[in-house]
């Protein structure tokens, strides 16, 4: 029997030093890890991966189960695919080992309240727009951008480099490309 890790952050700047260390005090002996939404199992290759790779007798290892889904129907998915495998899934924080009663129960049940402290996350954020748009302070195009795009393109005109360009303004290379390429509306009359 094999132990295989799964570790997951949401965001680039997220640290998966924790979750990692937890899956090797498990007894992990191949770890994956991504830094990708939990919403969607769609676009996560390390999940895939493993997902193909286990086998009879092998168990996925994950510190809490929201890292590995936050839906009741990905979870359960996935759950479907361990057990058709003759491989289970188990919780280093949370009593969840799909080869008991308990643990499945157990795992039903988290996987309710994962779903719905996600709908309720979409919701907040649903009536922060709603607030937002009657105060007349969203636009629904994110933040404004903090990249002169005018100054850029002048810098450019001038003859500096992206490099020149980035090192003058205070900004990254990839955001003098972006303003470079940004398309200028012109007003339909």
């Amino acid at each position: 029997m094999a132990l295989y890790g799964y570790a997951r952050v949401s965001t680039i700047d997220q640290d998966l030093t924790i979750q990692r260390e937890a899956l090797k005090a498990a007894g992990c002996t191949v770890i994956r890890d991504e830094k990708a939404s939990g919403t969607t199992t769609k676009g996560r290759t390390e999940l895939a991966i493993l997902l193909d790779f286990i086998g009879k007798g092998d168990a996925l290892v994950v510190t809490r189960i929201d890292r590995l889904a936050r839906s009741i129907a990905d979870l359960q998915d996935i759950v479907r695919t361990l057990k058709e495998k003759g491989a289970t899934l188990k919780a280093t924080e949370q009593p969840i080992d799909t080869s008991t009663a308990a643990g499945k129960a157990f795992l039903d049940m988290l996987g309710v309240f994962a779903e719905f402290e996600t709908n309720l996350r979409r919701e907040r954020q649903l009536e922060g727009i709603a607030k937002a748009k009657e105060a007349g302070v969203y636009a629904g195009k994110g933040r404004k951008p903090s990249v002169p795009v005018e100054k850029v393109r002048e810098l450019h005109a001038a003859g500096q480099g992206p490099s020149a360009i980035a090192k003058t303004l205070g900004i990254s290379r990839m955001s003098v490309h972006r303003a470079l390429n940004e398309r200028t509306e012109i007003p339909l009359r």
